[in-house]
């Protein structure tokens, strides 16, 4: 079931950036009092009352021809296409002003839900002012204050009282669900063609083609499989076309609804910083992941190719270590058939349980090859552990004290799982528990 999303859109410096991060509970967006500081939209996750949504910052919609604010307000355009829910901000300082009147016009063409947020009401003086809102024609105006947090349960209230029903995927847990992720044109389209075996997708050699996320049902030996195509991630700080209502939220939501993520590279053009930015989004959604290399065909090779570039990917990717690399050309389809076999191990990986009898005979090995640490006078004792969940696979480690649980030998008892049970593509998760 998907996240709903809420995009906080408004003229520059009415606080957007304030609020959203009060609401991801952190600072992400730069937040300075100058118009403009916030120029790309800004994409974070956000929870209330157990429900949890994706949300944009946007730039502000500055009404101009400047390349700066035509930019601004493309990317809000964009933010306000992908969202179910819109938290149009105005400064309560300022009253609705023509600008804002401007903005809630491209608003009502939206056709979206829109909730109406008065910032900066700090001065419970200001309040009766409210009323005045209600001229923009979005409703009742939900007076906040980004700086001291007043009001936003209000506002939150209203806001999810407009998220779309959603119904809950039948997922089928014999169907492996894939995606290709990756910076454009690294040939992820090329290679869905080539795993299909037929032109099922348009493919161009023009950076962005792809603009929407694509599910293709197909069937493998008998086994079935979604294959998810994304649009390419660009870097953030380009501004895209306003037709192509590009967005890296679309290659998170097919993130978030597959099992095993591949993260496709581009031989020819090597490892660049963007790359691992886009495989971070896999690795923290806890997803199987494997690294292809693409175009493999057009490097000049010798025997010891293959394993520089490998080494280069595994110094790069350093908390990838678990991804197997597979080297191939969707083009050509040279080593094409090294792929599928690799998406089926990774996958049951990814969903496998442990028995807790065998997980426990490790520990006991782990412990007598590599003994638990002492901190300031005092040794970890690990009295029993068990797997609490998969996808990705879950252990709960039961120790005296957590405090002594130290990172090392955390890693250390990952290496030792991973020697015992396989787990190849797949990342693990080991957390140290004080036993009641």
């Amino acid at each position: 079931m998907r996240k709903s999303v809420v995009a906080i859109v408004g003229k520059p410096n009415v606080g957007k950036s304030t609020i959203f991060n009060r609401l991801v509970g952190e600072r992400i967006s730069i937040v300075e009092d100058i118009p403009g500081v916030t120029r790309d939209r800004i994409y974070s996750e956000a929870e209330w009352l157990n429900t949890r949504f994706n949300i944009i910052d946007t730039g502000g919609i500055e009404i101009g021809d400047e390349p700066l604010l035509v930019q601004m307000r493309q990317q809000a355009e964009i933010a306000i296409d992908e969202s179910d829910v819109i938290i149009f901000m105005i400064d309560g300082r300022e009253g609705a002003t023509a600008a804002d009147e401007e903005v809630s016009r491209m608003l009502f063409k939206s056709n979206k839900p829109v909730v109406l947020a008065v910032n900066k009401m700090d001065n419970p003086d200001m309040r009766d002012r409210i009323y005045e809102y209600y001229s923009l024609g979005f409703g009742e105006p939900f007076p906040i204050s980004g700086t001291h947090g007043l009001g936003l349960g209000d506002l939150l209230d209203e806001v999810i009282k407009h998220f779309p029903e959603r119904e809950i995927e039948d997922i089928d847990d014999d169907v492996i669900r894939f995606s290709l992720i990756g910076r454009p044109n690294v040939g992820k389209s090329s290679l869905v063609n080539a795993i299909l075996g037929e032109e099922r997708v348009i493919v161009s050699d023009i950076a962005g083609t792809t603009r929407d996320a694509i599910d293709t049902n197909f069937t493998r030996d008998g086994d079935e499989y979604v294959i998810i195509d994304t649009a390419g991630m660009r870097k953030r700080g380009k501004v895209y076309e306003k037709t192509e209502k590009y967005s890296v939220l679309r290659a998170l939501k097919a993130i978030e609804r597959s099992d095993v993520v591949l993260v496709v590279l581009d031989a020819d053009s090597g490892i660049i910083e963007q790359d691992k930015k886009i495989a971070g989004y896999a690795h923290e959604a806890g997803k199987a992941v494997i690294i292809v290399v693409n175009k493999w065909d057009t490097v000049e090779k010798d025997d010891k190719t293959m394993k520089k570039f490998e080494d280069k990917v595994r110094d790069g990717f350093q908390f990838l270590d678990y991804a197997p690399i597979v080297f191939l050309s969707a083009i050509t389809k040279k080593r094409i058939h090294t792929l599928m076999p690799k998406i089926v191990e990774a996958s049951e990986n990814h969903a496998k349980r442990v028995q807790t009898n065998i997980l426990n005979e490790v520990i006991v090995d782990s412990l007598a090859i590599n003994p638990t640490p002492s901190i300031k006078g005092r040794k970890l004792k690990i009295l029993y552990a068990t797997q609490v969940a998969v996808k990705p696979p879950t252990f709960v480690v039961f120790v005296n004290d957590p405090e002594l649980m130290h990172f090392s030998y955390k890693r250390f008892l990952e290496n030792r799982f991973r020697e015992a049970f396989g787990f190849e593509g797949t990342p693990i998760k080991i957390y140290a528990r004080q036993r009641k």
